[in-house]
């Protein structure tokens, strides 16, 4: 018994320190990393139209062929990071709709699997929703108005139970969250 505990304990040191098993397809999460990072750099840098263009068209162009070979990049092929970074290549692609929509398609059907997070899906749910000039369902897409003032880009579906659904995925109150993007601005 002391020997099966001390093992038992041992092991479960191990799992800790190894945190999130390794992913599948390091050499892709590698990819989908080095992707986001040259979309963000093209987003707050000084960066010109044209370099903005061809960033979004290669990332968009490549995650659609990611999509085609493997489905969603979730958790278990490219890690956490891996995945989210996934999921924000897949939000910036504005100027593809239908890429969107294959991919939110393909992140729903891994996040009730597990294998992506329910918060990032929420974002890409209000996403692809205003894009439709459909109601958001969870409040995730803001801008300013003229005046600098925060407005939803499209209204919000039921308002009312907006936090009920928000909390069911994993993200803060409405009213927090409103209260992060005055601060950030």
């Amino acid at each position: 018994m002391r020997q099966f505990l001390a093992f038992l304990l041992t092991a479960l040191a191990f799992v800790t320190a190894c945190g999130d098993p390794a992913p599948v397809n390091p050499a892709l999460r590698t990819e989908l990393l080095a992707m986001l990072k040259l979309d963000q750099e093209v987003r707050t840098l000084d960066a010109s139209q044209e370099d903005w263009d061809r960033v979004e068209k290669a990332n968009t162009d490549r995650m659609r062929q990611i999509l085609d070979q493997h489905g969603w990049p979730g958790y278990e092929l490219v890690g956490k990071d891996g995945a989210q970074a996934a999921w924000a290549l897949i939000q910036h692609a504005d100027r593809d709709l239908e890429l969107q929509k294959r991919g939110l398609e393909l992140m729903r059907r891994a996040a009730d699997e597990g294998d992506a997070d329910p918060s990032d899906l929420a974002f890409l749910v209000d996403r692809v929703r205003v894009a439709e000039k459909k109601p958001q369902v969870y409040g995730t897409q803001w801008e300013t108005d003229p005046q600098g003032k925060w407005r939803p880009r499209t209204p919000i579906e039921d308002e009312a139970k907006v936090d009920e659904r928000r909390a069911g995925v994993g993200l803060k109150p409405l009213n927090e969250y409103l209260e992060e993007l005055k601060s950030a601005q």
